[in-house]
């Protein structure tokens, strides 16, 4: 078994300033936010973002893990307090409407469901994909959601639904038609 060798506290500091200069940074130009500023902003070169970080991706997810997570918390409490189809449809709402509030989460979502089922897939990835899966199986359990609708095609439509309604007055006002609207089309015929 291979140990992880811990971080050394410099590295560390370092590592927790890159985390906020980019959470910044991304909250201000999105997630095209030029590195080599997030970089200048935590006080550290271009090669200590690139070892903690290789890719804009890493830095992307490593920003934004804790809001991924809260979406997956929120999926189990919505679910536990919900029927299986209010849940999920509230839940919807939720993801689309933090994909318009936090400027790239949509980018870090969309490679999200892109990747699906990669090798590439991302932590970040893997959870809201494992939430997703637990609402949109208990849905179909119910009887509310078509039995041949797979929970990473949901998260696709969300993220659509999410640029539906910033191209159309750019904010999150139209989310609940729009959610409703692409839920409505994923019942059951009767």
């Amino acid at each position: 078994m291979t140990q992880v060798k811990p971080m050394r506290a410099d590295a560390r500091r370092n590592y927790q300033r890159l985390l906020t200069a980019a959470a910044e940074a991304f909250a201000e130009h999105g997630e095209g936010a030029s590195l080599d500023d997030i970089a200048k902003r935590a006080g550290v070169g271009s090669g200590t973002l690139y070892r903690h970080f290789p890719t804009r991706q890493a830095l992307l997810e490593a920003a934004y893990v804790d809001r991924v997570e809260a979406l997956a918390v929120r999926a189990a409490e919505l679910a536990a307090r919900l029927p299986p189809g209010e849940a999920l449809v509230e839940w919807l709402n939720e993801v689309c409407v933090g994909t318009i509030q936090v400027r790239g989460m949509k980018a870090l979502l969309g490679s999200a469901v892109t990747d699906a089922g990669s090798a590439a897939a991302t932590a970040c990835g893997t959870t809201v994909q494992g939430a997703a899966a637990r609402l949109v199986e208990a849905a179909q359990r119910e009887g509310t959601l078509r039995a041949d609708v797979e929970p990473v095609e949901v998260l696709r439509l969300a993220h659509g639904v999410a640029t539906a309604a910033e191209l159309a007055n750019g904010g999150a006002s139209g989310i609940r038609r729009y959610v409703s609207l692409l839920t409505e089309g994923l019942r059951p015929a009767r």
